[in-house]
């Protein structure tokens, strides 16, 4: 079996690098933001970020494919670096400290273009998630000081905790109808929004969560993360991993539930 360990370890690496760079421009007042083709922000740090990143995957792992939010897609190897430099820009434009990078490493397998490897850093939280194929899902400081991660045990709909990003694009999708109707059955409900509700299922304390339209560097290390800590991250589709445009992700128990209300 493929050994993904050294790709663990760089993915920290790399992480620490965008960490310093990000950190360093947090609530800067004179942060340089711009507005992208989507109408979405990109900020200096976004761009300084994934540039680091990069910059060193050209440096220790040459004959990889990177893909990135902000640059694109270079190479085509079957192994795949996949970027957010800042998920969550928004937030660290208005000095929300609920922001990450997300690196993950993605390669074709018999299942298709398949999450390998995932992590991610949330520095102004001071938290970090992690996970490898077959290897577990784990939240810490460093590899060295870590607690493995496992999703909740809740079965039933009426006792599980959902979380999502935000309304408008589950009305724009015309999804409405369905998202409401589990809000109303479940327990809880808290938009969280972005990465965290993701980590949040792996570590058992949010049982649900899902989001309409994203794109695969949204998604690919969330993906290895959650599954890694036992659960379920699908498209609303059901397919497996984070190439369906959107995401659903569970402990597993709740999944099919979850689906039925989202697209029913």
């Amino acid at each position: 079996m493929p050994d993904y360990h050294d790709d663990l370890r760089l993915a920290h690496v790399l992480a620490d690098t965008a960490d310093a760079a990000t950190m360093e421009r947090f609530k800067a007042l004179d942060l340089q933001v711009e507005t992208k083709p989507d109408m979405t922000p990109v900020t200096e740090a976004d761009k300084a970020a994934e540039e680091l990143i990069r910059t060193s995957l050209q440096r220790t792992r040459p004959r990889d494919a990177v893909v990135g939010e902000e640059f694109g897609t270079e190479g085509n190897a079957p192994r795949r670096w996949i970027i957010d430099p800042i998920d969550g820009t928004k937030n660290y434009v208005r000095g929300v400290p609920v922001w990450a990078t997300l690196i993950a490493l993605t390669e074709l397998t018999e299942k298709g273009d398949e999450p390998v490897v995932g992590l991610v850093s949330a520095p102004a939280l001071n938290r970090r998630w992690w996970a490898m194929k077959d290897g577990g899902a784990y939240t810490g400081r460093s590899l060295a000081q870590a607690s493995r991660l496992e999703v909740s045990r809740v079965e039933r709909v009426q006792d599980a905790s959902f979380a999502y990003s935000s309304l408008h694009g589950w009305e724009e999708r015309g999804m409405m109808d369905g998202f409401l109707q589990l809000t109303r059955d479940c327990w809880r409900t808290r938009g969280y929004g972005d990465f965290w509700p993701y980590m949040m299922v792996a570590e058992g304390s949010v049982d649900m969560c899902a989001e309409p339209e994203l794109s695969v560097w949204d998604m690919a290390a969330n993906a290895v993360i959650v599954q890694e800590a036992g659960g379920s991250f699908t498209g609303l589709d059901g397919n497996p991993g984070p190439h369906s445009g959107n995401a659903a992700a569970s402990n597993g128990r709740l999944h099919g539930e979850l689906l039925r209300y989202l697209t029913s």
